[in-house]
């Protein structure tokens, strides 16, 4: 594959969207050690406290229940997570972190790829997470909260 043009004249938001999809290859190729994705990763993250339903986890990872539901059987397969029903309501199924699921969430969160993929590029890494969280925040409630 060719190197890009020279990425210094993009518009901003080709800027941001090339940058999230290196970021987002990169990251899932170091999951992959662990049978893990970027999504995976997030959603062992979820369950670290306690059980949640397919719903709750969608919900908090704004994507779709299909999509979820995607998610939860390829860690599934992986023994990272179980499903089960209920005790107090048998319609809602209970999706919970694996003793498997912990270790790889842990073993993949310890090793510092994050930071070898940043490199030397981004000195301050506490203010690029600031403005990345203060980005996340703002479009997610614009999104989210448009009405239809």
């Amino acid at each position: 594959m060719s190197q890009p043009s020279d990425p210094s004249g993009w518009a901003t938001g080709r800027l941001l969207s090339t940058a999230a999809r290196l970021a987002e290859h990169a990251w899932d190729a170091h999951l992959a050690h662990w049978g893990l994705n970027h999504a995976g990763f997030a959603v062992l993250h979820l369950l670290s406290g306690a059980p949640r339903s397919q719903r709750e986890l969608a919900q908090a990872m704004q994507v779709e229940d299909q999509t979820m539901s995607r998610v939860l059987e390829r860690l599934e397969r992986h023994g990272q997570v179980s499903r089960a029903r209920s005790t107090h309501d048998r319609r809602r199924v209970e999706v919970s972190l694996t003793d498997a699921g912990r270790t790889a969430m842990v073993e993949a969160e310890a090793d510092d790829a994050a930071e070898r993929m940043l490199g030397d590029v981004v000195p301050d890494r506490a203010e690029l997470r600031a403005a990345l969280v203060a980005l996340i925040e703002d479009l997610s409630a614009r999104r989210w909260s448009q009405p239809g």
